[in-house]
């Protein structure tokens, strides 16, 4: 049994570091403004097996990052549930648009979610990534 739970940005380095950038210093995945984000963790027997990190900015504008999953535990819904949660939490804190950049990898599962690519693909380090964004509306 998982769910979702607020955690603090510190909770979120470990899995971010192991599943996104392993090869560089943890320091990598510590964001600047992490300390005005909004931090979830899904848990399965009381540990974080997947996190997502949410800005909201003042704009109606939100955007997520940071998002992992263990490995061992990816393809169970955790990440879905997670992404539920952020799409819910961005429409409720008045977001009218949710964007993130997602490694072109993982297009598919973000497409299920109603995220579509804009403009092109860029590169961090030799990883392919794309914008993608989808309106909030406050009917979903």
């Amino acid at each position: 049994m998982s769910f979702v739970i607020p955690i603090n940005a510190a909770q979120t380095y470990a899995l971010r570091h192991a599943v996104l950038w392993p090869d560089k210093p943890l320091a990598y995945v510590q964001l600047p403004d992490d300390e005005a984000g909004l931090h979830y963790g899904a848990l399965v027997d009381g540990e974080v097996r997947a996190v997502i990190s949410l800005f909201v900015g003042n704009d109606g504008v939100a955007r997520f990052r940071k998002f992992a999953t263990d490995p061992a535990w990816q393809g169970r819904g955790l990440g879905s549930a997670l992404l539920r949660h952020v799409l819910a939490e961005a429409r409720a804190r008045g977001a009218r648009t949710l964007w993130c950049d997602a490694r072109q990898s993982t297009l598919a599962f973000y497409q299920r979610f109603g995220l579509a690519p804009e403009g092109d693909v860029f590169y961090k380090g030799d990883i392919p990534y794309v914008r993608l964004s989808r309106a909030l509306s406050i009917e979903e």
